[in-house]
C-alpha cells in the first residue's frame, strides 16, 4: 500500500504540475492560432510556419497525458522530449542563455519535481534507493 503523503507535499505537487500543464497548454495553443510572435519566432528559429500546427497538436497530446494519473510517466516523458528540442532549436540559432537553456531546464523541473513529490513508486525507481 503507497505512502500516504502530508497535505504540503500533495499541494506543492499540484501546484508545480499546474504550472507545467498551464504553460503547455497556452503554448500548444498559441503553436495553433499563429499569432505574430509565433510566426517571429518560427522564422527567427528557421522552421517553416507550417510545422507550428503539429508542433502544437503535439504539445497539447503530451500535455494531456502528462495531466492523467495513468498516463502522467509517459506524458512526462514525452513533455521532456519537447524541452530538448526546444534546446536544439535554440542551440543552433546561438539564442541568449536563458531561452537555450534556463527556461527549458526549469520547465523539466516542475514537471519531473510534480511527479516525484506525488508519487512514491516513481521515487523509489528515479531517486535514492535504500
Amino acid at each position: 500500500m503507497p505512502t500516504p503523503i502530508s497535505n504540503g507535499r500533495l499541494w506543492t505537487a499540484r501546484a508545480l504540475s499546474a504550472l507545467t500543464i498551464l504553460f503547455m497548454l497556452f503554448d500548444g495553443i498559441i503553436h495553433l492560432m499563429k499569432p505574430e510572435p509565433v510566426v517571429e519566432a518560427f522564422n527567427r528559429l528557421g522552421f517553416p510556419l507550417s510545422t507550428s500546427t503539429g508542433i502544437g497538436i503535439t504539445e497539447l497530446v503530451c500535455t494531456v497525458l502528462y495531466m492523467l494519473p495513468r498516463t502522467a510517466v509517459g506524458g512526462a516523458v514525452l513533455l521532456t522530449g519537447i524541452y530538448g528540442g526546444a534546446v536544439a532549436a535554440h542551440f543552433r540559432i546561438a539564442d541568449p542563455f536563458f531561452d537555450t537553456y534556463i527556461f527549458p531546464t526549469l520547465m523539466g523541473a516542475l514537471t519531473w519535481g510534480g511527479l516525484l513529490l506525488r508519487d512514491a513508486a516513481l521515487r523509489a525507481v528515479m531517486l535514492f534507493r535504500t
